[in-house]
């Protein structure tokens, strides 16, 4: 685990499908981005396996290493912080803590837990949630008004959404992967 001074601004997230890629995902991001492993759709021991494979292919980059998980599991396998919905970051020390938020009462309770840092999604369509309601740029422009720490921008980003949303942070599965 290392010590993270300054929150990265881009942040590539993984998933099954774009599994296969992320070392060459990995490698291509600028030094000291963020990667969040999240790999749901292993079990535990396959899962544990494959986090320790691409969190050495992230820190050969100086890359921040977050883990979808409980805040003991993080611990326990190394990872710098946790990601997931504020209302179970837990609080043990050391960790990096980063929110999910999609409205208002969820920036609100990540303000509550004092997250380092909150993913707002979704910004734009993505394949994630096809055909779901997405925020837009003033809609995400006025609810990361609200957060009391640094907003990274989630949900059909790409470069180029990034430049269109004028947002310094933000994160991809598939647009960096």
């Amino acid at each position: 685990m290392t010590q993270i001074k300054t929150l990265p601004e881009l942040w590539l997230i993984s998933d099954a499908r774009n599994d296969a890629g992320l070392e060459r995902a990995l490698a291509r991001l600028p030094r000291g981005s963020g990667f969040i492993y999240r790999h749901y759709h292993l079990d535990d021991a396959a899962r544990l396996v494959r986090f320790d494979a691409l969190a050495a292919a992230a820190r050969a980059s100086d890359h921040v290493v977050i883990l979808s998980g409980s805040a003991d599991l993080a611990q326990a396998w190394g990872a710098d912080g946790i990601y997931g919905p504020p209302e179970r970051l837990g609080k043990l020390p050391g960790l990096l803590r980063l929110a999910t938020a999609h409205d208002a009462r969820e920036i609100a309770l990540a303000n509550r837990a004092q997250a380092d840092g909150v993913f707002l999604s979704p910004v734009f369509p993505t394949r994630s949630h096809p055909g779901g309601r997405c925020l837009g740029v003033a809609a995400f422009h006025a609810l990361a008004a609200h957060a009391a720490m640094p907003v990274i921008a989630l949900g059909g980003m790409t470069p180029e959404h990034a430049h269109a949303l004028d947002w310094p942070r933000w994160a991809a599965i598939d647009g960096l992967s």
